[in-house]
């Protein structure tokens, strides 16, 4: 069957999260501007259409910072790049945003991250409700459009900056949660809602759901999908690759990493852990080539696709017939494995930048 091409991006590993062993800190693979910059070379030379910088205000370096460095030094690829909606002021991240896009030569994609203030605690329902208020913010001001926004958060009325976007336009607004205020937060305002590995079903129903839920709102979702890499050049050395990356990995350790993270009890990562447990008697793998092994020493994306390149690339096309348009791909050491992706999978692949 023919398919639309797809959106494959890599992830840069800001926030101290890149291993040759999960669980063993390295100080080589530490967040850095150095190490990080490589990683997003690394994916530009491969052939990636995007890459993700992630944010945590706890771990690694500035998400906006790096970009505007990391921006002039690219000559293809998009950058997408995380923002903390808590920590943000939305007209300062407009022009933050446009200004970057320029710098890029109008390739910069969004994630919003529905963050709370560092130092507070919001609940769900109202944090939610800000990260809505701010993204019709920022659509609204890279859209060229003068602010009249009267919010429960923000009562603004502005006109917009004199420096937008290249395009004139919004970027797109990428977006994952999978509890009701964050399902219900998607579809009144992302453009790509993003999610983590589960089985196929699921995400099956997920894609129902959201489609459903932005119609009421008039509105249509692209869908995209976070996993993680392990690609050989035979299924057993793949596999061996995943034991081997746990092999220094303890317990303790492994629920210490998941424990720190911010967002450790969300219904996303409890639907990771979950997935993971329903796996344990399988080897971790919860179904063919979906392996959930990283989840022991990470919160959030949990799982890995493992085997040899044509498995790998059935797995995608699988979740490309679903309706998947856009992946969000890493592996450890990220470098190391963006490099086997790019020279095992990623040509076989009919992909592009989403538009």
């Amino acid at each position: 069957m023919t398919r639309p091409p797809c959106e494959i991006s890599w992830f840069s590993a800001l926030c101290d999260d890149d291993y040759e062993f999960l669980g063993v800190p390295d100080p080589m693979l530490r967040s850095s501007w150095e190490h990080c910059r490589d990683i997003v070379m690394q994916a530009e030379a491969g052939g990636f259409d995007n890459i993700l910088l992630p944010s945590g205000y706890e771990l690694g370096i500035d998400t906006t910072a790096f970009a505007a460095g990391i921006a002039p030094l690219l000559k293809r690829m998009r950058l997408l790049m995380a923002v903390r909606i808590g920590e943000m002021w939305p007209p300062q991240l407009a022009r933050q945003i446009a200004t970057i896009d320029r710098m890029l030569g109008g390739r910069l994609t969004v994630n919003i991250i529905s963050s709370d203030m560092p130092g507070e605690k919001l609940a769900s329902a109202p944090r939610y409700a800000r990260t809505v208020e701010a993204m019709s913010i920022l659509k609204t001001m890279l859209n060229g459009q003068p602010l009249d926004h009267d919010g429960e958060f923000w009562k603004l009325k502005l006109d917009p900056p004199r420096i937008g976007t290249l395009s004139g336009k919004a970027p797109l607004l990428y977006f994952g949660g999978l509890s009701e205020d964050a399902r219900e937060a998607a579809a009144k305002g992302c453009d790509v809602f993003l999610m983590w590995p589960d089985k196929k079903e699921t995400i099956a129903a997920i894609i129902a759901d959201m489609t459903a839920r932005a119609a009421k709102y008039g509105r249509t979702l692209r869908y995209g999908y976070r996993a993680h890499m392990i690609v050989r050049d035979t299924e057993t050395e793949a596999r061996a690759a995943a034991d081997r990356l746990l092999s220094k990995l303890d317990a303790a350790t492994g629920d210490a990493i998941r424990a720190k993270s911010l967002d450790s009890t969300s219904v996303g990562v409890q639907a990771q852990a979950a997935l993971r447990e329903a796996a344990a008697a399988d080897d971790g793998y919860a179904e063919a080539n979906l392996w959930t092994g990283v989840g022991r020493a990470r919160s959030g994306c949990g799982a890995a696709i493992v085997g040899d390149p044509d498995q790998v690339l059935a797995k995608l096309n699988d979740y490309r017939d679903m309706g998947i348009e856009a992946f969000i791909l890493s592996g450890y050491p990220h470098a190391a494995e963006a490099d086997l992706f790019a020279r095992h999978v990623l040509p076989k692949i009919d992909h592009g930048p989403l538009v």
